[in-house]
């Protein structure tokens, strides 16, 4: 019932997997990257839920090299304790130690991905789309939204655009 599409905006090429996933009624939960942008210019901002970072402000943070994922880790405490749960008894019971201890030092010492900037935006944006999906008469109609709208990412369509802009045959 909801796509997580949750890739860092602008570093996903153009997937299709969450056209798919429209097609068959689910409501996106995705950052605006790739065609999560065009399926929220078709639904609307009440038929999507939106979080995180923009591509300029990302684009700006590579440019600068001013991200720090240590600063979220060390200065928010629902950070901290998602990130040292990848290392607590519950997890090492059922993962492989090293690769649990080398996810964490990713993610606070690296985070190339800028995981820890979108945390907070989408723990936020994610409780909405529960709480909205409790209302199961208006999640009927987001995922109806949804389904008539996907038709715009047709094949018949693209290939058309493509014809006429590109190819010119």
């Amino acid at each position: 019932d909801i796509s997580e599409q949750i890739s860092l905006a602008s570093k996903e090429a153009s997937g299709t997997g969450n056209m798919k996933f429209m097609l068959n009624g689910a409501v996106t939960l995705g950052t605006e990257d790739g065609a999560n942008v065009e399926i929220h210019e078709a639904v609307g901002d009440d038929n999507i839920f939106v979080f995180g970072a923009s591509s300029d402000e990302v684009i700006k943070h590579y440019a600068k090299a001013d991200y720090a994922a240590k600063d979220y880790y060390k200065s928010n405490p629902a950070i901290k304790a998602a990130v040292d749960f990848i290392t607590s008894d519950e997890m090492l019971e059922v993962g492989q130690k090293e690769n649990l201890e080398r996810l964490q030092k990713e993610l606070i010492n690296k985070d190339w991905f800028m995981t820890l900037l979108d945390f907070d935006s989408y723990k936020e944006t994610k409780e909405k789309a529960l709480e909205a999906y409790a209302d199961r008469k208006a999640w009927a109609k987001m995922m109806l939204v949804n389904i008539a709208k996907a038709g715009f990412f047709s094949s018949d369509r693209t290939i058309e655009e493509y014809n006429n802009d590109i190819w010119h045959l």
